[in-house]
């Protein structure tokens, strides 16, 4: 690097600010697709009486093509820019739902659901990416903070979706809003792009980071990519089988409709435990994001999902009390949505910028594998007649978790800086790697 690359790299662009208010724009634009869709199952099953299931299952059609063709659209921003993928999901996501709203089978609301799907991941992969890219110095902040837009966005159109859906329709919710959503997504990827040299900072002394890039298939060969992608898979799954069941737990557990009264507010057990869930899960995100910008991606996953496991312990030997169970299940989702920061953030720092969107994109596909594990918890529970063993099977799965990234993950991730120096010196050029933590 030249001196005066140095000099450029030590004054960032300011514009990059604005880059990531652009993404998070176009995450809170999106976030409904998931977050907003229980408004719609039973006004959709009172007019066709599909069934709750048979419609659900858009649902999941949705998720496993809003993460499993992220790396997909990831390889497209890696090599055309931001700007082309998320006006092309900003159309589909617009598409998708007003398709819902003329949908009268369920062939047509799965395919809607379908092209929501790959609509979103495109916007959702691409906004993570270019944080990661134009924040090198707050990886881990930035890139929560635009996934903290997804997780927590839909709190913004909650109560106006429902106004409408009960003033209008369901039709016209999803009519007016996905025309809306989708015209925002538009005209705010005109205004995306990734950085050039010289408009970011150097990579943060204090943590461990590269500038060597390396390819998606160098990257699923090595050993850090899929102890990376298995711990993803462990937190997201264990998180969800808890989170998934929290309703029938509360109504088993028989205090659903107990009120409890904290923070000046009196609602029924489950109610406020639901109400806590979108607020926690988003602020989680770029919480552990900044600190594990601080004190290192591992310590931060210790702490994490460590947290994860005492709250999913505790809830299942004192969420039979309503305050406990309102305070212990906002533990569990506080400790949970940070997975959509850190992994992102340590897969950047390993593999690098140039194909970052694509490399965090195929690490992002575990939470579809996740998604696939969640149904056993059902199972689980119908085996041995109580949530009792689902609880510990999640608290277990974090615990695995919390421990590989000090144990298993750290020592991988020095070997391989080690090497890389190793390789670099060899071949008589200075590596540009930062101490570990």
């Amino acid at each position: 690097m030249t001196i005066d690359a140095r000099a450029a790299a030590a004054r960032p662009s300011p514009f990059r600010w604005l880059q990531l208010a652009f993404g998070i724009v176009c995450m809170v634009m999106i976030a409904n697709l998931q977050y907003g869709w229980t408004l719609f199952v039973l006004p959709i099953d009172a007019k066709y009486h599909w069934g709750r299931a048979a419609i659900q299952v858009a649902f999941s059609i949705f998720v496993l093509t809003e993460t499993w063709l992220v790396p997909v659209e990831g390889w497209f921003v890696d090599r055309f820019g931001p700007k082309i993928v998320v006006l092309i999901g900003g159309i589909l996501v617009g598409i998708a739902w007003v398709m819902n709203a003329f949908a009268d089978s369920l062939v047509l609301l799965y395919a809607a659901a379908a092209i929501g799907g790959i609509g979103a991941g495109a916007v959702y992969g691409t906004c993570i990416g270019n944080a990661l890219k134009w924040f090198p110095d707050r990886r881990g902040l930035c890139a929560g903070l635009t996934a903290a837009g997804f997780g927590a966005g839909s709190a913004l159109t909650i109560i106006p979706i429902q106004q409408v859906i009960g003033d209008f329709g369901y039709e016209s919710a999803f009519l007016w809003f996905g025309i809306g959503q989708g015209i925002v997504v538009v005209l705010v990827s005109m205004l995306l792009r990734a950085p050039v040299p010289g408009e970011t900072p150097a990579p943060q002394a204090r943590l461990q980071q590269t500038t060597r890039d390396y390819t998606p298939v160098e990257m699923v060969r090595s050993p850090i990519f899929w102890v990376m992608y298995g711990m993803f898979v462990l937190v997201g799954a264990g998180g969800l089988m808890a989170t998934a069941q929290l309703a029938p737990i509360a109504k088993d557990f028989k205090i659903d409709a107990v009120p409890v009264s904290l923070i000046g507010l009196t609602l029924p057990a489950l109610t406020f435990a639901l109400s806590i869930d979108r607020i926690l899960n988003g602020l989680t995100r770029p919480f552990f994001g900044w600190v594990s910008d601080n004190i290192g991606r591992e310590n931060t996953m210790l702490i994490a999902f460590g947290l994860e496991a005492i709250g999913i312990y505790a809830l299942s030997m004192l969420g039979q009390d309503p305050v406990m169970f309102v305070i212990l299940s906002g533990l569990v989702f506080f400790a949970w949505g940070e997975i959509y920061s850190l992994f992102p953030s340590t897969c950047t720092d390993v593999y690098g910028v140039k194909y970052a969107t694509t490399n965090a994109g195929l690490l992002y596909t575990a939470k579809g594998t996740a998604s696939l594990l969640v149904p056993l918890g059902n199972v689980l529970a119908s085996a041995t007649g109580s949530w009792q063993s689902v609880f510990l099977v999640a608290a277990a799965m974090n615990l695995v978790a919390a421990l590989a990234a000090p144990f298993v993950l750290r020592p991988l991730r020095q070997r391989h800086a080690a090497s890389l120096a190793a390789n670099t010196a060899a071949a008589g050029r200075i590596p540009r790697l930062t101490n570990p933590i």
